[in-house]
């Protein structure tokens, strides 16, 4: 059968941007590809399984520039193709290599990457999940993790594929983990990859979110948008009795977050940055 991409021609700036909206419009998958024009432009192409409708990306594309901060203009030309069918997984199997950050690897089930002293494996089936250790807002909540996580208790808000949860409960064996997502199939692909690194009896996953009867932990780690992390903000801090680790926030966006933190009785807060991407810890 054929795929249909969409490619779109953007600055570099907006390349995250991008691909999130092809993500929430529906794509499969992202890839960057070369860009034939210069002036710092950078080409993002997205892949769908049926036709999607242009109209439908435009708006996604809207929506996603509009939680980055960037302008319209920083969206320069979206085309619809048709693309041969491939072993996608194949090829992605090929390239996909395993992350090292701080004590931690995570790895595809397929990588031969062995345990060692000192050495935490996350074996990572993605599925249709958020996170296979690649991004920066993962290696900084992993980096949090190793830092501040002494045991005790710990909830992972918006697990995607389960890694901070699984990395949290291989750190010590006698902590009380929870995750919750809102999507269903990411609780599914968190508690296959959980079984699949020895812990699924240890992590107690399920469907939701955080609200007033969320049980309060040692560390609470959201790893969301800082769209997502505003309103949740009273939630998040009565939810923790230790240290909450926020990430998914963009280099921009973290002065709003601090302001709102502060008006909410946070003492201080740690900033640390990977790329264009921040991670705050209360």
């Amino acid at each position: 059968m054929n795929w249909y991409a969409v490619d779109v021609l953007a600055t570099a700036a907006a390349r995250e941007a991008v691909e999130y909206a092809l993500m929430e419009a529906g794509a499969l998958g992202t890839e960057e590809r070369a860009a034939a024009a210069g002036d710092g432009l950078v080409a993002v192409a997205g892949y769908f399984q049926d036709e999607p409708e242009v109209e439908g990306v435009r708006a996604a594309l809207g929506d996603a520039l509009r939680i980055y901060g960037l302008a319209s203009a920083d969206v320069r030309e979206l085309k619809l193709r048709e693309v041969e069918d491939r072993d996608w997984l194949a090829e992605w199997k090929r390239n996909w290599q395993p992350v090292e950050v701080g004590r931690f690897v995570v790895a595809p089930p397929w990588s031969e990457v062995a345990e060692g002293v000192g050495r935490i494996v996350i074996r990572v089936e993605p599925g249709m999940a958020f996170g296979t250790g690649t991004h920066e807002t993962t290696r900084l909540c992993l980096t949090a993790i190793e830092k501040h996580f002494r045991g005790g208790s710990l909830l992972d808000v918006g697990t995607g594929t389960g890694i901070l949860a699984i990395a949290a409960a291989k750190l010590d064996g006698s902590a009380r983990i929870e995750a919750c997502d809102t999507d269903p199939l990411a609780v599914s692909v968190a508690e296959e990859n959980a079984r699949l690194n020895g812990v699924g009896g240890r992590i107690a996953f399920r469907v939701g979110s955080v609200d007033d009867s969320t049980s309060p932990a040692d560390m609470v780690c959201a790893n969301l948008t800082a769209d997502v992390i505003l309103p949740l903000l009273p939630t998040l801090t009565r939810a923790t009795c230790g240290r909450l680790v926020l990430s998914g926030i963009l280099d921009t966006q973290a002065g709003g977050v601090c302001a709102r933190l502060l008006e909410l009785g946070a003492a201080g807060y740690e900033l640390s940055r990977d790329g264009e991407w921040v991670s705050i810890i209360v």
